[in-house]
């Protein structure tokens, strides 16, 4: 079941000025940096008390990332949300006639499993759901 938001992940053109604008924003520094190979993007985390902030930024033309911007400039990309039992939510949102992105959760940013519900069956939205990993999971 899903138990809270997660993150709200946002696409920058540079992620420098965006960790320096949110860093004033939030009067925090970055606490992970972090390259997700498999989707061509560099992440940074910000925690601000529950929620958490993640900028992202395209590390070529073939991350959604570097899509989503000449489409649409930067901003909200995606709204992630926490659930403990990653396989048992996309079974339930598929049953629920959800259109999943991924057949099988992924490793993701910040040691989570991740899986992406399309936009088309969410009013546009794209979310993630994130489980994180346990220590002894390789």
């Amino acid at each position: 079941m899903i138990s809270k938001i997660e993150h709200i992940g946002i696409a920058v053109k540079n992620l420098e000025n965006a960790e320096v604008l949110y860093e004033k924003l939030l009067g925090t520094a970055s606490y992970k940096r972090e390259e997700v190979k498999s989707e061509h993007v560099i992440t940074s985390f910000f925690e601000n008390g529950p929620n958490k902030i993640e900028l992202l930024i395209a590390t070529d033309d073939k991350s959604a990332i570097h899509k989503f911007i000449e489409k649409k400039g930067e901003g909200i990309h995606h709204i992630a949300f926490a659930v403990d039992d990653i396989y048992m939510e996309m079974e339930r949102l598929r049953n629920e006639g959800f259109i999943l992105l991924n057949e099988a959760p992924k490793r993701g940013a910040d040691n989570k499993l991740v899986c992406f519900v399309h936009p088309k069956s969410s009013n546009g939205v794209l979310i993630e759901l994130c489980q994180d990993i346990a220590d002894d999971i390789g």
